[in-house]
Parts: structure tokens; sequence; C-alpha cells
């Protein structure tokens, strides 16, 4: 029987020694009391994605700083470096405005909208993007950023939810906290840190018995209007998955080491693997998807072995 999951998994080597880009934008507060909020939220993002280790690349904009020019060469600047197998993530903070046609970030100057943040997106090479936009309005940007192999989040479902969001205190806390990381591999994914940061959204509306004004989504298919619980069962969540934010613990400090490093890229293909094979379960063979879910998982606990050496 041939196992080409299983092939993929023990032969890759696409993700080996991959650089992950960071920018992380915090806009126009407006008043006194957003600029802080915003600020120290950028600010807390950028100290987390230090200390995570590895072979990362980090641009932190926020007050007068974060202006559309610089958010241009931070994007170009990238799109110079980084390579097809590397990884880029964009974060975006602040207020968001949408005319019903087109969503603009609000930023220290002239606006960024959506459109022209798409086509800047599109001109990074890397094959592994995470776009989370948690400005409100920021479901209006939706549109405009999917794209196959880019994760999109967003702090409303629709350009119409124009309120400060809270998803941001969220996400950022999702970053910080241990227990995000559902599947105990010291690596928070876009998944884990987005259902996190979800839950933790709807708990404070719930907990202050307000009207929700604000419905986090993910999309990562290219296509469609994202969900807010993304599963095998609605075709959402799986690049997601896959897409690893930040290590914690001590695949923080291997990350570091050229060997270790190796290995932990080794162990995230491996997962990746196996995320998939859990997405194409219903349309397989059960001993099909048996027996190549126990060759993955003999080969991850292998590498786990030698990571913990």
């Amino acid at each position: 029987m041939k196992l080409p999951l299983v092939l993929a998994a023990l032969c890759c080597g696409s993700a080996l020694h991959a650089a992950t880009f960071y920018v992380t934008v915090a806009g126009l507060g407006g008043e006194p009391d957003y600029e802080q909020r915003f600020t120290s939220q950028a600010q807390e993002i950028d100290k987390l994605l230090h200390a995570s280790g590895g072979d990362s690349k980090i641009t932190t904009l926020y007050g007068a700083q974060a202006t559309k020019a610089n958010v241009q060469n931070a994007l170009q600047q990238v799109s110079r470096e980084a390579k097809p197998n590397d990884a880029f993530v964009l974060m975006l903070i602040g207020h968001g405005s949408f005319d019903g046609y087109d969503y603009k970030i609000n930023l220290p100057g002239p606006d960024l909208s959506a459109v022209e943040l798409a086509s800047m997106l599109d001109r990074i090479p890397a094959t592994r993007q995470l776009v989370v936009n948690m400005t409100s309005a920021s479901g209006g940007s939706r549109a405009a950023l999917e794209k196959p192999n880019r994760v999109v989040i967003t702090a409303t479902k629709s350009g119409n939810e124009k309120n400060a969001t809270v998803f941001a205190r969220y996400w950022v806390e999702a970053l910080r906290d241990t227990s995000t990381d559902t599947d105990k591999n010291e690596t928070v994914s876009a998944l884990e840190a987005f259902t996190y940061a979800e839950q933790k959204t709807s708990q404070f509306y719930e907990t202050q018995k307000r009207l929700a004004t604000e419905h986090p989504t993910l999309e990562d298919t290219g296509s469609g209007d994202g969900a807010r619980k993304p599963s095998p069962e609605n075709g959402q969540g799986l690049k997601a998955a896959q897409f690893g934010l930040l290590r914690i613990g001590a695949s923080q400090i291997a990350a570091n080491t050229p060997e270790k490093k190796a290995l932990l890229d080794k162990r995230d293909d491996l997962e990746r693997q196996i995320d998939l094979l859990k997405y194409q379960k219903a349309a397989m063979p059960v001993e099909q998807y048996k027996q190549q879910l126990q060759t993955l998982l003999l080969e991850l606990a292998k590498t786990q072995a030698e990571i913990d050496k």
C-alpha cells in the first residue's frame, strides 16, 4: 500500500531551517487611553517574539513610527529577504474603518487600505503567511486579504462591527499563557492562539453582560467568510494548526542550537502531516488512516526523544 503522506513527512525538508518574519503594527489611537493600550500591546508582542528564539526577524511599529510609509518599507524589506520556504506573520492593532467597499487601518498620516496591503503581501515570497487583523471593522479586510496558503484572522466578522475590539488583549494573552499550547508540543500555533483569544473574547462579553460587538473569525482556505470554530467539519483551521507562531518552554532554548533547531523543524513537519491526515480521515479507508497515523506517530516519538536528549 502506498503511503504518500508518510513518505512526505519523512522525506520533506522544505520547512527545515526556514526563517519567520514578523511585522507588528499598532495604529493611531486617537486618544491617550487607546494610544497607550495599542503601544503596550505591540511592545508586549515584540518582547514575546524576541524571547521565542529561533531564526526570527522582527519589526515592530507603533506610535509616530507606525506610518503608511514605514509599513510599506517594512514589508518591502521582507519581500527582499524572505524565501519561499520562510514564514511571514503580520499583526495589526488599533482602529479600522469600513465604508462598505474598502477597509482601512488608521495610521498617523495617510491610512492604509486592505487592497493596498494585500498587494504588498502578494509580493512577499514566503508561501506560509499569517495575517492577524485585530482592529475594529477588521472583517471588512478579509475579502481583500484571503488567499491560498494565507491564514487570515480578524477580530470582527464583518466591516460593520465598528466598535473598538478587545480581541487584541486576548491575542497577546494567548502568546503569553502556556495553557494556549493545548497539544503540549511547546509551540503555540495560529489555531491555538485564535481559539484561546476567541473564547476569551466571547467570555468577556458574557461576563460583562454586554451585547457582543465583535465576533472573531479565522479563514485559511483562500475564500469564504471564515469560521468562529474552525474544524475538519467546516474545513477551516488546517493551515492555522500547521502554522507555528512561537516557541515556548524548553523549545525556546533548543531553537537557538543548530542541531536541536533541525530536530524541532522535523518535529513541526511531522505534526503538520498529522494535522493534514486528520482532515483527510473522512475520505480514507480506516485501516489506511490508522497505518499512516501510526507511522507518523512513531517517527514523531523518535524525533522527540532526540530533542529531549
